[in-house]
C-alpha cells in the first residue's frame, strides 16, 4: 500500500492488517463513499460516521426476539404448573367435603385462599330451599346467566350472573361460570367464581380447569340425597 497516494497495491504478498486499519483511520470517509464495497462487506451507514454490521445488527436482533419469546413460554408454562397445582390441591379438599353445605363452604375457601379469588359459588335450580350455603336459583336461571341453554360455560363479566355474589356483588368485575347437573332426575347448577379484577376472567380464555372443578363438585355433591 502507498499510504501517500491512499491505494492499495498488490503485487502477491499477504495484506498487513495493522496497515488496513491505519489507511482506514487516516481516510474516514473511505468506506461511506463506496456503497459497492459496504454492500460486499454487509455494512450501512446508520447516519454521521457511524457503520453499522447490518448482519450483526440482525443476528443480534434475532437472537433477541428469541430470548424475549422463549421467556414468554417459559412464564406461560410456570403459570400453567402452579394453576393446575392448585387446581390438583383443591380437588383434594372437595372430597373431603363432609355434606352438602360443607362442599358449598370448601368451593368459597378455596376461591379466596388458593386462587385470590373474591369468591367461590354453588347454585341450584331448586323449587325449594337449596342446600345450606348453596345459592337457589329458578329455573331457567342458568341458561339466563350462560346466555344460551347450549352453552357450557361462560368467562367475562356477566350482568346476569351479579346475583349468585351477594353482598359482594358490588366489587365483582369478571367471572368464571360452568353448567352442572346434579342429582338423578338432572338439576340444573352452576359452579361460580367471581375476581374483582376485570382480567382474571375474560371471554379469550378457555374454561377447561373450572369445568374440571365443576365435574369434581357434580360427582362430590351425589354423595348425598337432595331433601
Amino acid at each position: 500500500m502507498d499510504g501517500s497516494q491512499g491505494e492499495f497495491s498488490f503485487d502477491g504478498s499477504p495484506v498487513d492488517p495493522s496497515a488496513v486499519r491505519r489507511f482506514l483511520a487516516d481516510n474516514p470517509d473511505f468506506l461511506k463513499a463506496d456503497e459497492g464495497l459496504l454492500a460486499e462487506l454487509g455494512l450501512t451507514v446508520a447516519g454521521g460516521n457511524v457503520v453499522e454490521f447490518a448482519p450483526m445488527a440482525r443476528v443480534h436482533a434475532a437472537h433477541q426476539r428469541e430470548a424475549e419469546q422463549r421467556a414468554l413460554l417459559e412464564e406461560t408454562a410456570r403459570a400453567n404448573f402452579a394453576a393446575q397445582a392448585q387446581t390438583h390441591g383443591a380437588v383434594v379438599d372437595l372430597l373431603d367435603a363432609r355434606n352438602l353445605s360443607d362442599l358449598a363452604r370448601r368451593v368459597d375457601d378455596l376461591a379466596r385462599a388458593r386462587f385470590g379469588l373474591a369468591a367461590g359459588i354453588v347454585a341450584l335450580e331448586n323449587e325449594g330451599l337449596p342446600p345450606a350455603g348453596w345459592r337457589r336459583l329458578v329455573e331457567g336461571q342458568v341458561d339466563l346467566i350462560l346466555d344460551g341453554p347450549r352453552r357450557m360455560a361462560r368467562m367475562g363479566f356477566a350482568p346476569t350472573a351479579l346475583g349468585l355474589f351477594g353482598p359482594d356483588a358490588g366489587e365483582i368485575r369478571s367471572m368464571a361460570m360452568v353448567r352442572m347437573a346434579i342429582w338423578e332426575p338432572s338439576r340444573q347448577g352452576l359452579l361460580a367464581f367471581g375476581s374483582t379484577n376485570d382480567e382474571d376472567f375474560t371471554p379469550e380464555m378457555g374454561a377447561e380447569l373450572v369445568a374440571f372443578l365443576a365435574r369434581v363438585v357434580e360427582r362430590t355433591a351425589e354423595r348425598w340425597p337432595l331433601l
